[in-house]
């Protein structure tokens, strides 16, 4: 199963996708889960310009909720000999959703180095299933397994200030082969990290997600290994390194987050 797949999103036009809102792609607040826009601008991208992602981001302008259909529209604003520079723009019916901006492309080159390391936490099969609690049940994170390979389980948030670095094992089952897309719905699970430094569970509502592709190699788990950098005014930031099982690093991920606590 690709991305696209386990998506739902098809092409219906020469620069149009179709997304359906399906309970797999959305928030327990019951509308399309930033990673999942930022992804289906990506599939989009790449199908348009036929050219894998180095760089996309989303900003999120607007929520398209559980049942209705994202139409993606894709405007190829340059094309060189070596990237792409497009855009995508996602709408419910006259409502603008989100828009992607991208460079796409790839070249040879000699040089090249990899100057971060992976964490050392143990393996997927040595790591406890993150708990969904109920509040977030029906939604993508009952389609996204996850297990937590550093960091607090949602029962150990006490109000006790934490580590702002944590990590957790994420895989699609039955989808083996990372994309680009594929890394942008583990990457949005970065606004879930905000709990673990201030120590109560948090609702944190994506502002923008950005993906920068390293090198994608076959891994059947990808580790999000994501540092919190500040929660201020109620909103934070922090970036999200994304790790093959065997150490490749794939890519990074980061965001801005509005967060506020659960009862509220």
């Amino acid at each position: 199963m690709d991305v696209a797949e386990f998506m739902g999103i098809e092409r219906v036009g020469e620069t149009t996708w179709s997304l359906p809102v399906a309970e797999h792609l959305v928030t327990p607040g019951n509308f399309l889960f930033g990673g999942s826009g930022l992804g289906a601008g990506i599939v989009a991208l790449e199908a348009a310009t036929q050219r894998p992602t180095v760089w996309a981001t989303a900003q999120y302008l607007s929520y398209a909720p559980l049942g209705s259909t994202m139409r993606v529209e894709v405007t190829l604003a340059a094309t060189g000999a070596r990237t792409s520079q497009a855009r995508a723009t996602g709408w419910v019916e006259d409502r603008e959703i989100l828009t992607v901006n991208a460079a796409l492309g790839r070249s040879e080159f000699d040089d090249a180095g990899v100057w971060v390391t992976p964490p050392t936490v143990p393996e997927p099969d040595h790591c406890p299933p993150r708990r969904i609690p109920e509040l977030m049940r029906n939604s993508i994170f009952e389609f996204v397994e996850a297990r937590i390979a550093k960091g607090r389980t949602y029962e150990q948030l006490d109000g006790t200030p934490g580590s702002a670095n944590s990590a957790i094992w994420c895989r699609v089952p039955g989808h083996l082969e990372p994309s680009a897309a594929t890394l942008a719905i583990f990457g949005d699970f970065l606004s879930g990290a905000v709990s673990h430094p201030v120590g109560h569970r948090l609702m944190g509502r994506s502002l923008d997600n950005t993906l920068r592709t390293v090198q994608l190699a076959p891994t059947e788990w990808v580790l999000c290994d994501m540092q919190i950098h500040a929660l201020v005014d109620g909103y934070a930031s922090g970036i999200c390194f994304l790790w093959g099982q065997d150490g490749t690093l794939l890519g990074t991920a980061s965001q801005s987050v509005s967060a506020k606590r659960w009862n509220q």
